[in-house]
């Protein structure tokens, strides 16, 4: 019976430690949770440029290796220019042909305005010339009234009348002559001023040329640039699946330069745990490659739509049968200055993370 006694006594103090082990346990956990909220379901995130040629060609050198760290501007690899090279100088040929048209028209203009001038000036002669043959018409006209008069009345021989009658008719001959030229070196001028509209008209169409051709050589001149492809950012390349004599595509992607010195972590938070997660509370980053590791982070943004919102095809629960499940909404969580550099420098884009975001 003592033995039995004891071993009662026993397991009761084994009870008695595990539930009060249990209820510390549970009583941590429980004031925990009121100050944090926690979730696995995250990852790093960095910018991932995607290097695309922007023209089609063979690859003459490749300059760069797999994995490589670069600097904004270094050339990764450069496309055969032989093409582009051709392009530039039928471009350049172009233009000079636009630049040559410009000046031909331009001196056509001046013979225009040469001609609409010397017709102005004729235009003027034959003016003066016609009131001048009106002048010598209106004095024949008037010694022919007299002479007639006199031949009537048989004062005059029959030749003098016949003389007056000559001048005359030869007066009045000229006059048409000179009416008829003053019609044609109007037209004349009329059509050397018509012919300067349209010099002046040529010029802008020769200039409007001259803008486009040196158009033409700018976009053959960015071909051209285009053929040495350059890193945009600075950061580390991927798997650079490149040789030389490969034809590459216009808008190709074809590996990427990560920026590997801005990285955030985006954590998908379960609906029901937002309601106390506010923008800039601090955050403790735990990576799974790195778990003896603490990085200190803040909330900096929350997605404007939950993850199943961007996918290909996002749930529509207005058909077929309704079945509620928890949505996940992305937070992007940034780190502070209060890290170490060289340890930021081991995390790469896409490792798994534990985040605890501290809500007091």
């Amino acid at each position: 019976m003592e033995d039995k006694k004891r071993t009662n006594k026993r397991f009761r103090i084994i009870l008695g430690a595990i539930l009060t082990v249990g209820l510390l346990y549970g009583g941590i956990k429980f004031m925990h949770a009121l100050a944090h909220e926690e979730t696995d379901d995250a990852q790093i995130q960095a910018h991932m440029n995607s290097v695309i040629p922007r023209v089609s060609g063979y690859i003459q050198k490749v300059l760069v290796t797999d994995n490589q760290m670069v600097q904004k501007g270094d050339t990764l690899f450069i496309i055969d220019p032989a093409d582009y090279m051709v392009q530039l100088e039928k471009a350049k040929a172009g233009l000079a042909a636009a630049n040559s048209q410009l000046v031909v028209t331009q001196a056509g203009i001046g013979a225009s305005k040469f001609n609409a001038e010397a017709s102005a000036a004729q235009v003027h002669s034959v003016t003066g010339n016609l009131e001048a043959a009106e002048i010598q018409l209106w004095r024949a006209s008037q010694d022919y009234e007299r002479y007639k008069n006199l031949f009537d009345n048989h004062s005059i021989p029959e030749q003098q009348y016949e003389e007056a009658l000559a001048a005359k008719q030869e007066a009045q001959k000229q006059l048409e002559v000179l009416e008829s030229q003053q019609k044609a070196t109007s037209s004349q001028r009329n059509a050397a001023l018509s012919q300067t509209k349209v010099s002046e008209k040529q010029v802008s169409v020769a200039e409007a040329n001259i803008m486009a051709a040196q158009a033409a050589v700018d976009a053959a001149q960015l071909d051209l640039d285009y053929t040495v492809v350059t890193a945009a950012i600075d950061g580390q390349l991927s798997n650079v699946n490149l040789e030389a004599g490969q034809f590459v595509q216009q808008g190709q992607s074809l590996f990427y330069l990560v920026n590997t010195k801005d990285l955030w972590v985006v954590a998908n938070f379960k609906e029901t745990q937002l309601e106390s997660i506010k923008l800039g509370q601090p955050t403790v980053i735990t990576v799974d490659a790195y778990p003896d590791e603490e990085f200190q982070a803040r909330v900096s943004a929350f997605s404007p739509a939950t993850g199943a919102r961007f996918s290909l095809l996002p749930p529509d629960n207005a058909t077929g049968n309704f079945v509620k499940t928890v949505q996940r909404l992305p937070v992007k969580i940034d780190f502070t200055e209060n890290n170490d550099p060289d340890k930021l420098e081991q995390l790469r884009s896409g490792m798994n993370v534990q985040v605890d975001v501290h809500l007091k």
